[in-house]
């Protein structure tokens, strides 16, 4: 696969991946190289890395504990000691290797420690691929909000290499397929297409996923860096499900959710607002529904949760002035942005969701 080129730097594809980071070496002085991962990367993921990388040269091993609940300023304060005992300079490097997690964090530690470390991103889970390779946001989250703290800066190299997809479990891999059909509804249908045929995840298409997912983002980000315009269209699905996601992160009485899981019922929302603003198909609407409660299972939203997960929602990186932005369709591949609807609609489209939750 022919490497993409993003804004400043290189994404390389499987063989080309390492025989990359190679060269990167060959090129470049670094004093130290720290690599950062969690307790599962670590287990997982780090022997792959050590197989592919073979690197002659010294670096260190950073662990933090695996999770969304420890992406936050806290453990961000525990990376930035780490680095400092352990003589970080400007001219080291930090290698994230692990899921979204991990490249938004490490990307953002990188970037402000010292003003300033160079970073490479390798994703470990579809996810991460497909959606935290190309852009250039790193960052965390402030309690149960989701990436209210982080800043723009780009990686070195972004290293995508589908074999450690072996080491993801079913259920992250369908959380990951959850942002390449928000990339089939928003910009080509022909990966929805695929993707709705799908009686479980289908290793043979995933690689061709994964590449056209990149393609996409990456022509949306070169167009729009800072998200003042087309990078918004990324986000649909995400106002919903992002406070969905926080809520059941948050609530005692609630099983998390995964990123994808959540996503999915946003988008599933965020279409039948959709369908009555824009007009935009409900048989659409009612075939995402369809696939996801067969693919994912439903979650489980009760009416008193509605109040906490509106309130979570204004919380919204898109927002301005208080009122909460969504981005919606008035037919495949044509987004509608910083749309903003009346609360008696906002709970229809929850209320819409949860008739196929009972």
């Amino acid at each position: 696969m022919q490497s993409i080129l993003s804004t400043n730097y290189y994404v390389h594809f499987q063989g080309n991946a390492f025989e990359s980071l190679h060269i990167y070496f060959e090129e470049t002085f670094h004093s130290k190289i720290f690599v950062l991962v969690d307790s599962n990367t670590k287990k997982y993921c780090l022997p792959l890395f050590l197989e592919k990388a073979k690197l002659s040269i010294d670096f260190e091993i950073i662990e933090i504990e695996a999770g969304e609940e420890f992406k936050n300023i806290e453990t961000c304060n525990h990376l930035w000691n780490k680095l400092s005992e352990r003589g970080a300079d400007r001219k080291s490097l930090m290698i994230n290797l692990g899921g979204g997690v991990i490249t938004d964090m490490g990307g953002f530690v990188a970037s402000t420690f010292k003003r300033g470390l160079k970073f490479i991103n390798i994703p470990t889970t579809l996810l991460s691929m497909v959606d935290a390779s190309v852009g250039g946001k790193t960052g965390v989250d402030l309690g149960p909000l989701k990436n209210q703290i982080g800043l723009f800066s780009n990686p070195e190299m972004v290293l995508v290499d589908i074999d450690f997809l072996n080491t993801v479990s079913e259920r992250e891999m369908r959380s990951g397929l959850a942002e390449i059909i928000k990339y089939g509804f928003t910009f080509d249908e022909n990966l929805w297409n695929t993707i709705k045929r799908f009686t479980e995840i289908d290793m043979q298409e995933i690689n061709k996923l994964v590449y056209k997912s990149v393609v996409i983002k990456n022509k949306v980000v070169l167009q729009d860096l800072h998200e003042n315009n087309l990078r918004k269209s990324l986000n649909f699905g995400h106002t919903i499900g992002h406070a969905i996601e926080s809520y059941f992160l948050e609530s005692e009485d609630k099983k998390s959710l995964t990123h994808g899981e959540a996503i999915a019922v946003g988008m599933i929302v965020e279409l039948y607002y959709s369908s009555q603003v824009f007009e935009f198909p409900m048989e659409l609407t009612e075939s995402l529904k369809s696939f996801v409660n067969r693919f994912y299972g439903t979650v489980h939203i009760e009416k008193d949760d509605l109040a906490e997960i509106t309130k979570l929602m204004k919380f919204d990186k898109k927002n301005v002035s208080g009122k909460i932005n969504f981005v919606l369709l008035d037919q495949m591949e044509s987004c509608k942005l910083d749309v903003q609807l009346d609360a008696e609609l906002i709970q229809n489209g929850l209320y819409y969701y949860m008739q196929a939750s009972q």
